[in-house]
């Protein structure tokens, strides 16, 4: 059963959240991620867990780093605007404002804190940490999207890091982290034109995330090596593993190819056509490992002994569920849009 400090501090993470991102001031929103950051701190630390202090410490400090830089431009901007005009100081402060926003969730070239943090976090802050601490920093970033030309390089860059940096990767941690990665320039690309995109992209990475963490976490492996030889016992968990990577890569018959393909249409429409084909080109290096892991997972027979039950939690309808609603969810969202 979970403590009653642990529910605590989940509520006031969720609720740092929605202050930033309801906030009407930009003091309001640094105030939001400031309770958001000081409520998930206690809940990286875990006495099971050896790594959890050094990887809570490291996210404090690159976080408080971060937020240490958002204020300082937010204050400059509020204090002394006639003279940030004269002196053509409008460009640098926006530039800190969304440098450190982007620090903050974790963007290339700003990235160096993300992997080795959640290498050391168990596998419900990981999830936290892909999914939900990423909403204040992107909706934070909706309100000044303006460097179009700065915004472009920080996607191709994010791409371009997540696809090689990834390709070597053995812990299963690292490589959703490098996965998220990639993701962020694919909602950062989305965010310059349309809000709705975002969301949609935001909604399904974060259902096919669930998906992939509840197996892990179930199966408790961290490597490719316990997964190889753990999901010999459970061929539905397999198949379920499988075409969740296969969708988190945005195959075209799986849910996350939808928000890809709206994605790249809407930047056909502003003219954006190079940059549109640049992602697409690094996206398939990362394609390209997420392939060769399920194949292994497929292929590779090992006889160790594992610590997984056949008998496992697996039966579980819930799990069973959400996989079967994440896998079928294009045939259903394209019935819909047609209708509409």
């Amino acid at each position: 059963m979970m403590n009653f400090y642990k529910t605590l501090f989940i509520l006031s993470t969720l609720t740092g959240t929605i202050i930033s991102i309801s906030a009407t001031s930009w003091v309001g929103m640094w105030l939001g991620l400031e309770i958001n950051l000081l409520s998930i701190i206690p809940l990286m630390n875990d006495n099971k867990n050896l790594f959890s202090t050094e990887a809570s410490l490291k996210y404090f400090i690159t976080q408080a780093m971060a937020s240490a830089i958002l204020l300082l431009a937010v204050i400059i901007m509020m204090s002394k605007i006639n003279i940030q005009y004269e002196m053509n100081l409008e460009y640098p402060l926006i530039l800190m404002l969304n440098s450190s926003l982007l620090t903050k969730m974790g963007a290339a070239p700003f990235h160096f804190w993300f992997p080795e943090v959640i290498e050391g976090l168990s596998w419900f802050n990981s999830f936290m940490l892909l999914t939900w601490q990423k909403i204040a920093p992107m909706a934070l970033l909706m309100y000044n999207v303006n460097l179009k030309n700065f915004l472009s390089f920080i996607i191709i860059f994010c791409m371009l890091i997540s696809s090689i940096v990834g390709l070597n990767q053995t812990s299963l941690r690292k490589i959703l982290a490098y996965s998220s990665i990639n993701h962020i320039g694919w909602m950062i690309s989305s965010l310059l034109f349309f809000q709705n995109i975002w969301m949609y992209y935001f909604l399904i990475y974060t259902l096919i995330t669930i998906n992939i963490v509840l197996i892990f976490k179930l199966m408790n492996v961290f490597y490719l090596k316990q997964l190889f030889s753990t999901l010999n016992f459970n061929k539905m968990v397999k198949l379920f593993f499988i075409l969740n990577f296969l969708s988190l890569g945005g195959l075209p018959p799986f849910l996350g190819f939808l928000t890809k393909w709206m994605t790249i249409q809407a930047l056909i429409n502003s003219n954006l056509i190079m940059l549109a084909l640049v992602m697409i080109i690094l996206t398939l290096i990362t394609l390209f490992f997420y392939i060769r892991i399920t194949f292994s997972s497929l292929l590779l027979s090992e006889t160790e002994i594992s610590s997984y039950l056949e008998n496992s939690k697996f039966n579980n309808m819930i799990i069973i569920t959400l996989n079967f609603i994440s896998l079928s969810s294009l045939i259903y969202c394209t019935m819909i849009f047609n209708w509409i």
